[in-house]
């Protein structure tokens, strides 16, 4: 028993140390020419075209929910006139890129993975690597670099209709008072919060455009294979992106100084 679990920690590894290698192969890919640009732009709005419409809808009841609660604990201490900048903070902060990436990984990324597992159950992959034809550079950067930029710019879109949820409930359910949640965010809320959200979409972005295409370039086992590195691909993205976002959370707030201290 103790043998396997060590063989099974030995092959994570090993799986974790190529997927970064490879990760580091894409980003140098990406300074290379020639650039697929027609590529990017059909898997861009891809993505899009299936993302946009569950972020939409998953935004607002996250800024409703974190708002709500916020509202209520702020009255229980008698702190409601920092509602708004709470609620506003916690949504740019951490919800919105991690519901953006959560979003563009189960729709996009798994759509990615299968694509390209399905490519390479068919050989199209090994037939492009005789031909002399770079399949990072041809297929998997264009998809990354879609992803990154659909991350960022849905993650703007997301923080938008989040704050906005949020306010309408606030304003709206529990009463609040419209100057005085606009008064909270302009006197807390600084810059570096709208910085630190963009960083991170870009960063998930990315590791959601290299978990996909990795497994999505390793099937085993046929088409059952290409639909168990789909669901793979999804829960390693997710569980990267919680880690990801708990170390770069916890180095902003050593690093930037809160607004007023």
């Amino acid at each position: 028993m103790t043998i396997q679990v060590q063989q099974r920690a030995a092959n994570g590894l090993r799986e974790f140390g190529r997927m970064c290698a490879m990760g580091l192969d894409i980003i140098l890919a990406m300074f290379r020419r020639p650039y697929q640009v027609r590529e990017f732009v059909q898997q861009f709005w891809f993505i899009a075209s299936v993302s946009i419409a569950p972020a939409i809808l998953v935004s607002i009841p996250f800024g409703a929910v974190i708002s709500l609660q916020l509202g209520s604990l702020t009255s229980q201490i008698g702190a409601q006139q920092f509602n708004g900048a709470a609620s506003v903070l916690a949504v740019v902060q951490q919800a919105s890129p991690i519901v953006t990436t959560l979003i563009i990984a189960g729709a996009g990324g798994s759509a990615i993975c299968a694509d390209l597992g399905a490519r390479s159950i068919r050989e199209e992959i090994d037939a492009m690597e005789v031909l002399g034809v770079s399949a990072i550079q041809r297929l998997v950067v264009p998809r990354v670099q879609a992803a990154v930029l659909a991350s960022v710019l849905l993650n703007g879109l997301v923080s938008v209709v989040g704050v906005l949820g949020g306010y309408f409930f606030n304003v709206i359910i529990q009463g609040g008072t419209p100057g005085a949640y606009l008064a909270s965010f302009n006197a807390l809320a600084q810059l570096p919060d709208l910085v630190v959200s963009s960083v991170k979409a870009v960063i998930f972005g990315y590791l959601a455009g290299v978990v996909a295409s990795y497994r999505g370039l390793n099937p085993k086992g046929g088409p059952k294979g290409v639909g168990d590195v789909v669901n793979q691909s999804v829960v390693i993205t997710f569980l990267l992106l919680f880690f990801v976002n708990t170390v770069l959370t916890a180095l902003y707030l050593q690093l930037v100084p809160a607004k007023g201290t």
